[in-house]
């Protein structure tokens, strides 16, 4: 069953990194499709089953950027499709 999970990224500034962040996320196995959207920081990831969470943490901070905590908009919701 596809996931659809959206993260709020923060540290983006223009479209070269919306695109880094876009390919670290989409290099993680199970990842189906990243969309980043510039203006309000969410990453909305559709994946192949349930997203490890440490693991696209850890990428979005190896290419420079960060993941909102816990309770920022947008973190944490997951959409069964």
């Amino acid at each position: 069953m596809a996931t659809t999970t959206i993260i709020t990224v923060t540290g983006m500034t223009c479209g070269h990194c919306t695109s880094t962040v876009g390919n670290a996320i989409d290099a993680l196995d199970g990842v189906e499709d990243v969309a980043v959207d510039l203006d309000s920081g969410a990453v909305t990831i559709r994946s192949d089953g349930e997203l490890n969470r440490d693991a696209v943490s850890k990428a979005v901070a190896d290419a420079g950027y960060a993941v909102a905590p816990e309770g920022e908009p947008g973190l944490g919701d997951n959409l069964l499709i």
